[in-house]
């Protein structure tokens, strides 16, 4: 018998266990220029981030994390993105680097619009 997910949300959170989670979260950071993309240590908690997004986002339906998606349709580039922005909310400093990653979540957005919106709307 194979596993069918119920939801994007869930097949995205069956890929965080993957090699290639791992692989696509540094290819975000290295291509649109993330200040942090050579740590190790800041990669790691961006995908143990994003796997929590995605946890919450399989288990709970009625909590919105982007404006116009509908939680089902959560995926992993935008459990990273949401990750990161949420990360940057909390963050007290300003200066250079916050706002370099600021400059990164714009790049993420801009270069992939169609992974934070209803995929219902790009038919």
């Amino acid at each position: 018998m194979c596993w069918q997910p119920g939801s994007t949300a869930e097949a995205s959170l069956f890929l965080c266990s993957l090699f290639e989670s791992e692989l696509l979260v540094q290819l975000m950071l290295c291509h649109w220029k993330h200040p942090r993309a050579e740590d190790d240590d800041f990669r790691d908690q961006l995908l143990e981030s994003a796997t929590d997004v995605l946890q919450a986002a399989a288990s709970d339906a009625n909590h919105i994390f982007i404006e116009g998606m509908p939680t089902s349709e959560m995926n992993l580039v935008a459990a990273i993105w949401y990750a990161e922005n949420r990360a940057l909310e909390d963050e007290p400093l300003a200066g250079e680097q916050v706002n370099a990653r600021r400059q990164w979540l714009s790049a993420v957005r801009r270069a992939l619009p169609s992974c934070f919106c209803d995929p219902n709307d790009l038919l």
